[in-house]
C-alpha cells in the first residue's frame, strides 16, 4: 500500500481475554505511537476510567454519534456498542502519530473498508489455550463465571477471522509476545525485510484451540 505522508495505523484484535489491551497498552510507549480511545456504552470497571481507558457514554449518546456519521467504525459486542472517533484519529495520523486499535474483528473489517490514506497493518492475539483464557475472563474484576462463559461462546466466532489479519501472534508469555509485536514494528516503520508469521504453526495452534 503506498504510503501518504503522515502516521500509520495499527489494529490489534483478539478474542475477550487473550491479552490484546495490555499489548496495545505497551507498544503505546514506544515513540510517536498513541491509543485510540474508543466510545463504548458498557458500564466502567472499577480500574477504569472515563476519557482513559473509553469515552463512557450513555446509549441514547452513542447513536446519536452514529446518526451523524461521527465514527470510523463501531459495532456492538455482548449488547453494548463499541466506536472510534473520526476526528481525533485523521488528526493525529496527519501530524504524523501512530495510532493504535484494540478492537475487535468487525471494527478492523470496517477500518479496512475506509477510504483512508494511511498504511493500515493488522495483528491478531491469540490465547495460549482456552483454558489459560477462561481463567483470564474468570479473574477479571467483575468475577463473574456467567460472563466468563458468555465470552468463551463468542471466543469460537472470534478465533476464525485470524486469516484476516497480517500478522497473527499467540500471546502464550506476555514479554516475549510484546518482543515479537515490537520487532515487526520495528520492520514495518524501518522498512527493513517483510516479517512473515508461521502459518503452519498458527493454524495448527488455533485447530488445538477449537476442537
Amino acid at each position: 500500500m503506498s504510503q501518504k505522508t503522515g502516521g500509520s495505523i495499527f489494529i490489534f484484535s483478539s478474542p475477550s481475554g487473550a491479552g490484546k489491551t495490555t499489548l496495545v497498552k505497551l507498544v503505546s510507549k514506544r515513540k510517536n505511537f498513541i491509543t485510540s480511545i474508543s466510545h463504548t456504552t458498557r458500564k466502567p470497571r472499577s480500574n477504569e476510567k472515563t476519557g482513559k481507558d473509553y469515552h463512557f457514554v450513555s446509549t441514547k449518546h452513542f447513536k446519536n454519534l452514529i446518526e451523524k456519521n461521527q465514527f470510523l467504525e463501531y459495532a456492538k459486542v455482548f449488547d453494548n456498542y463499541y466506536g472510534t472517533s473520526k476526528k481525533p484519529v485523521i488528526k493525529n495520523l496527519s501530524n504524523g502519530m501512530n495510532v493504535l486499535f484494540d478492537i475487535d474483528w468487525q471494527g478492523s473489517k470496517q477500518i479496512k473498508a475506509q477510504n483512508i490514506n494511511f498504511n493500515i497493518f493488522s495483528f491478531f492475539v491469540l490465547p495460549p489455550s482456552r483454558k489459560v483464557l477462561y481463567e483470564r475472563l474468570s479473574n477479571r474484576d467483575m468475577k463473574d463465571k456467567l460472563i466468563a462463559s458468555e465470552r468463551m461462546k463468542e471466543f469460537y466466532k472470534d478465533i476464525k477471522h485470524w486469516i484476516d489479519y497480517d500478522y497473527v501472534v499467540i500471546n502464550d508469555n506476555l514479554k516475549k509476545c510484546y518482543k515479537e509485536i515490537s520487532g515487526i514494528i520495528n520492520n514495518i516503520i524501518f522498512k527493513k525485510n517483510k516479517i512473515s508469521f508461521n502459518k503452519k504453526k498458527i493454524e495448527k495452534h488455533v485447530i488445538k484451540l477449537v476442537s
